[in-house]
C-alpha cells in the first residue's frame, strides 16, 4: 500500500483540537461533510477548547449541520470540552499527560466516544501507539481472510497490536493506507480487485 500510495499525511487537521472535534464529527458521515462543519466552526472561531466551552450547545450545532445529527454532535463536543476544563484545566497537554490505557478508559467514560473515536484522539491527537480500526479495516482484512466478518473492534485491534511494533507512525500510516485502499479499490460494492495493490496477497 505504501509502495503504491505514498504517505498519506493523516490526520488531517491543524491543530490537536481540530482533530478531536473531526474524529468526534466523523461518526456516521462522510469527511467532506466535516470538513465543511470545521469550516464553519472556524469562521465563528469555536476551534478552540475554550470558545467552544463557553458556547452554548445551540450555537455549535448551528455551525455543524453539515456533519449530521448535529444537536447529537454538538453535545459530545460540549461533553468533551467541558470535561477538558472541569478535570484538566482546559490543558490538553495535561489531559495526554499520562499513559495510554488511563487515556483511553478516560476517553470511553464521556458520553458519545466509543472505541473508534478514543483511539483516533489517542494516536491522532495525542501521539499515543493506539491502532485505529474501522468499516475500512474490517473490509479489507476480512475479505484477506486474516479476520472473520462479524470480529468485534478489540479482537480486530489485537491483530495490529499484537503483531506491529508499538509505534505512532507507523500506526497512523497504516490506518491511513487501509483507508485509501478501501476508498479507491475495496469498495462494499463491486469491488476492484485486479487494480488493487494487495492483489497479490488474495
Amino acid at each position: 500500500m505504501y509502495a503504491a500510495f505514498g504517505p498519506q499525511g493523516w490526520w488531517p487537521g491543524r491543530t490537536r483540537f481540530e482533530v478531536i472535534v473531526g474524529a468526534i464529527l466523523t461518526q456516521n458521515t462522510a469527511w467532506t461533510n466535516v470538513e465543511r462543519a470545521i469550516a464553519e466552526l472556524k469562521a465563528a472561531k469555536l476551534l478552540r477548547p475554550d470558545a467552544m466551552h463557553m458556547a452554548d450547545v445551540e450555537e455549535i450545532a448551528q455551525r455543524i449541520r453539515s456533519a449530521g445529527y448535529f444537536n447529537v454532535k454538538a453535545k459530545r463536543l460540549k461533553n468533551f470540552t467541558d470535561h477538558l476544563f472541569m478535570n484538566h484545566g482546559g490543558s490538553l497537554d495535561r489531559l495526554f499527560n499520562t499513559d495510554n490505557a488511563t487515556l483511553r478508559a478516560t476517553l470511553l467514560g464521556l458520553n458519545g466516544i466509543g472505541p473508534e473515536t478514543a483511539d483516533s484522539i489517542s494516536l491522532y491527537a495525542a501521539n499515543k501507539p493506539e491502532f485505529v480500526v474501522d468499516a475500512y479495516t474490517k473490509r479489507i482484512f476480512s475479505r484477506h481472510g486474516l479476520i472473520r466478518q462479524d470480529a468485534g473492534y478489540d479482537e480486530v485491534k489485537a491483530v495490529f497490536i499484537d503483531g506491529l511494533p508499538k509505534d505512532v507512525t507507523l500506526f497512523n500510516e497504516y490506518h491511513a493506507l487501509i483507508v485509501k485502499t478501501a476508498k479507491e479499490f475495496c469498495k462494499s460494492r463491486k469491488p476492484d480487485c485486479d487494480g488493487c495493490p494487495l492483489k497479490a496477497y488474495l
